[in-house]
């Protein structure tokens, strides 16, 4: 965590009323993290970027796996604690290891990939330093995944690029058990 304390905090959930506690119980599925209680100070944002976030995260053209990885290497790459705290959890339950999640943290060279896992996260490795998916990398990628499939694999990265700004910048914190 950059950030010890939120620079805008949360908003208390037991308190939330009108437009705010609609988006944040959108937005959450019932489970108010604090990243949809600190965006909820903003209903019209957090409304807006749930729909494309909702895509990101569940609407993908990439398997849960794939997707995660990208997320999580985004949020490693991104020094962003909230993030990788969160999506530790998701992909876990969508199968990846304690050991391939901490490699996510050393990117794609580390040894337990498989060739396709290593070539995903040299793109996202590429998009994330370059902002481009060099032509090797895209070769290889065209290989094994749809152009759908690559869009969405673009827009992950991005997106979390944009989510990890927020909740470094933000200062957001994990939550408390």
């Amino acid at each position: 965590m950059r950030l010890s304390t939120p620079r805008i905090p949360p908003l208390d959930p037991t308190k939330l009323e009108g437009e705010q506690k609609d988006v944040v119980n959108n937005a959450s599925g019932g489970r108010p993290l604090n990243i949809f209680l600190t965006l909820g100070r903003y209903p019209k944002l957090l409304k807006r970027y749930g729909v494309f976030g909702t895509h990101v995260l569940r609407k993908s053209s990439l398997n849960p796996r794939d997707r995660e990885m990208v997320i999580l290497r985004i949020g490693a790459l991104c020094n962003s604690g909230y993030e990788f705290h969160q999506h530790t959890r998701i992909g876990k339950e969508v199968g990846l290891t304690d050991a391939e999640i901490d490699a996510l943290k050393q990117g794609p060279d580390a040894a337990v990939w498989s060739a396709t896992d290593k070539i995903l996260l040299t793109a996202t490795d590429e998009l994330h330093s370059d902002y481009f998916i060099s032509d090797p990398t895209w070769a290889e990628l065209k290989k094994h995944w749809s152009d759908e499939q690559i869009m969405d694999l673009i827009f992950a990265a991005g997106s979390y690029v944009m989510v990890s700004m927020a909740l470094n910048s933000l200062g957001i914190q994990i939550e408390k058990p």
